[in-house]
C-alpha cells in the first residue's frame, strides 16, 4: 500500500499537469482536420476557461498543491486553442432550404429557455474573447481590492473556490445533454472520454491519499464530475458513433417521397374546376 501511495503521489501530479494536453489535443486535431466542430459542445471550453481562471485566483488564498495550479494554467492554454479551432470550424448559419426551413428551427434549447443575450451562442467570435478578457480584468481588480481586507479575504477566496470547482464539476453536462438530444455521441472523441475517466480514477486516488493539502471542495466536485464522466461512457455504449437522429416530430413531412411532398403542399380542387385567381399562390 505505501508503494502504491508513493507511486500515485509521484505519477498523479505529472498526469494532472499533462492531462489537458493529452485530453484535448486529439479533439482539436480532429476538428481541424475535418474542418467541422459539429457534435462538440462549445460549452466545454466555456466551463473549463471560467473554472480555471477562478481556480488561479483561488490559489492566492488557499495555497493548494502547486500541481493543481500548474494544471489550471496548462488547461487555460489548451482551452483557448480548442475554442479558437471550434469557432473557426463551426457549421455555417442555416440558409434557406437548409435547417432554417425546418419547423422549430431556432426553437428554445436546453431546459426550455433561451440564454440571455444568446450567451456563448454568438455568431461572431469577438464576444467570446471579450467575455473572457472582462472576466479576468474583473477578478484581478477584485483581488487587488479585497486582498488587503483580512476579515473579508478568507470568505472571498473560499467563494472563488466554490464557484471555480463547482463550474468545473459541470463540465460533462453540456455534452451529456447534446448526446441525449441527438441520440448520438458522434463528434465527441472517445479518446477524450477515455482520458477523462482515467484522469478521474487517478485524481480520486491521489486526492484521498495525498500528503499535501487538497481542499475538500476539490474532492467533492471531483466525485461529481467522475460520476458524470461515467454517464458519458454509458451514453457512448448506448448511442454509439452513428449519425444524429432527426426527430420526425420536428419535420411533419419526414418519410414522404419528393412527389408526395409536392402533392401535399398544394390545394386540392375538384376535378375540372379551375383554381380562382384569388386562391393561387405565387
Amino acid at each position: 500500500m505505501p508503494f502504491f501511495q508513493a507511486l500515485a503521489g509521484f505519477a498523479a501530479p505529472i498526469f494532472l499537469i499533462s492531462s489537458p494536453i493529452i485530453s484535448y489535443t486529439d479533439q482539436a486535431m480532429s476538428m481541424h482536420k475535418k474542418r467541422s466542430s459539429a457534435g462538440f459542445s462549445l460549452d466545454i471550453p466555456l466551463i473549463m476557461l471560467v473554472a480555471c481562471i477562478f481556480r488561479v485566483f483561488y490559489w492566492f488564498g488557499a495555497k493548494y498543491d502547486n500541481a493543481l495550479l500548474i494544471q489550471a494554467f496548462v488547461n487555460i492554454f489548451m482551452q483557448v486553442i480548442l475554442l479558437k479551432i471550434a469557432l473557426d470550424t463551426r457549421p455555417p448559419p442555416s440558409t434557406r432550404g437548409g435547417d432554417a426551413g425546418l419547423p422549430f428551427s431556432g426553437a428554445k434549447e436546453g431546459f426550455g429557455f433561451k440564454r440571455p443575450y444568446n450567451f456563448w451562442q454568438w455568431r461572431s467570435p469577438k464576444p467570446y474573447w471579450q467575455f473572457l478578457l472582462y472576466l479576468f480584468i474583473t477578478l484581478t481588480v477584485l483581488e487587488l481590492i479585497v486582498a488587503p481586507m483580512d476579515s473579508l479575504y478568507p470568505t472571498y477566496w473560499s467563494f472563488l473556490g466554490i464557484i471555480g470547482l463547482g463550474v468545473e464539476a459541470t463540465l460533462p453536462l453540456p455534452q451529456l445533454l447534446a448526446n441525449y438530444r441527438s441520440k448520438s455521441s458522434r463528434g465527441f472523441r472517445v479518446s477524450l472520454l477515455a482520458s477523462w475517466i482515467l484522469g478521474d480514477a487517478l485524481k480520486m486516488y491521489w486526492f484521498f491519499t495525498s500528503t499535501t493539502e487538497i481542499p475538500w471542495s476539490f474532492k467533492i466536485c471531483g466525485m461529481f464530475q467522475a460520476a458524470c464522466d461515467l454517464g458519458l461512457g454509458f451514453q457512448y455504449m448506448i448511442y454509439g458513433d452513428h449519425e444524429p437522429e432527426v426527430l420526425a416530430r420536428q419535420w411533419p413531412y419526414a418519410g414522404l417521397k419528393p412527389h408526395q411532398l409536392s402533392m401535399n403542399s398544394g390545394r386540392s380542387t375538384p376535378t375540372g374546376r379551375k383554381t380562382p385567381m384569388s386562391e393561387k399562390a405565387y
